[in-house]
């Protein structure tokens, strides 16, 4: 399977998810391939919006370019949406994770299994919040 065809079982996957906990939610196709920035999914309902970029990964850290997190960061703020990174390590459940408890280099931010788990929020977390 591609690394393309398992970011969009990914994002799928959560599609299904938030339906499931009566959350409206799509996905945006080419999300990341057009000239406005558009987060992975969008997800919301009477009270909130969410606008989320998804990651899955089998390495223990992801990094982010600035730019695409500029990028959900404006797109957040125009919608007036929350933005959040959707971030899955092998062998570990779906973690939600603020922009401000990533770690920022210069060129990047990253998110390791470490920050994911102590700051970041589980599914049943982010539909309570």
């Amino acid at each position: 399977m591609s690394l393309k065809s398992k970011g969009i079982n990914a994002e799928r996957e959560l599609v299904h998810m938030f339906w499931s906990k009566g959350f409206a939610c799509i996905r945006i196709a080419g999300s990341g391939s057009n000239k406005y920035p558009s987060p992975d999914l969008l997800v919301g309902n009477k009270l909130r919006r969410l606008a989320i970029e998804c990651k899955v990964t089998k390495d223990d850290k992801k990094y982010f370019e600035k730019k695409n997190i500029d990028a959900l960061k404006k797109f957040s703020d125009i919608f007036g949406a929350e933005p959040w990174i959707a971030i899955k390590f092998k062998d570990h459940d779906w973690y939600f994770v603020s922009l401000e408890d990533m770690e920022e280099t210069d060129k990047n931010y990253i998110i390791n299994v470490d920050i994911a788990k102590k700051s970041g929020l589980l599914f049943e977390e982010i539909i309570r919040k």
